[in-house]
């Protein structure tokens, strides 16, 4: 999941080369996404009213659900 979220996050920012996904696994089959971006690249990311980092977020879970596990979406 952390490649799936790495490639959508460098096709929609500017600054691609500043794209960092950290992936932190907790009990039972939790994981947490972290996506760090460039500052201006922030709202490309989240979209109007959250509707693009939304999208990523519902296809994230879309990919959790045939692995079995569940993943959240941090944008730090």
């Amino acid at each position: 999941m952390k490649e799936l979220l790495e490639y959508i996050a460098k096709e929609l920012v500017e600054n691609p080369d500043e794209v960092e996904v950290i992936q932190e696994e907790e009990e039972e089959g939790k994981i947490v996404l972290k996506l760090k971006v460039a500052d201006e690249d922030k709202g490309r990311i989240i979209g109007k009213r959250g509707r693009i980092a939304e999208s990523i977020r519902a296809i994230l879970r879309v990919k959790a659900v045939k692995t079995d596990t569940l993943v959240f979406l941090d944008i730090v």
